[in-house]
């Protein structure tokens, strides 16, 4: 009984002796670099041909656990699906990938960013047009 305590002690001692590990990181000056399989920011994918994967099957937002997820679908002149709206609710979302491992068309993968922070609640839903990945400009 008096073992524990003797190691928790000297462990507590040990750390106050040795302060030199500084583990505190100066944040806007000084940048975390996430892991390889960190999940940050959600981004919709673009085709060669610069028009969104994305076909509305609705995948994404059936197995997300914390139901963040919305979208509707549509059909444009050619019958060819894809999602009239997708909203992600960053506030409720969890970063547990299944959306990106479940689609289909790997249409929506999370990227390495993890600066979402904002003082308005409405900047955290996310909509097609801040998820979606800029057109590249041809050359």
């Amino acid at each position: 009984m008096i073992k524990p305590l003797i190691q928790g002690l000297a462990l507590t001692l040990k750390t106050y002796l040795n302060p030199f590990k500084v583990v505190t990181m100066q944040y806007p000056d000084e940048k975390w670099t996430p892991y390889p399989r960190f999940r940050g920011l959600h981004e919709l994918q673009r085709d060669e041909n610069g028009k969104e994967k994305c076909v509305a099957c609705g995948l994404c937002s059936t197995v997300c656990p914390a139901e963040c997820i919305e979208l509707e679908g549509d059909e444009n002149a050619h019958g060819e699906r894809f999602a009239k709206t997708y909203e992600i609710n960053m506030l409720r979302c969890i970063f547990c990938g299944y959306c990106e491992e479940v689609c289909p068309e790997e249409a929506i993968f999370l990227r390495q960013d993890y600066e979402l922070a904002s003082e308005n609640i409405k900047d955290h839903i996310y909509n097609k047009d801040k998820l979606l990945v800029p057109l590249k400009k041809k050359k």
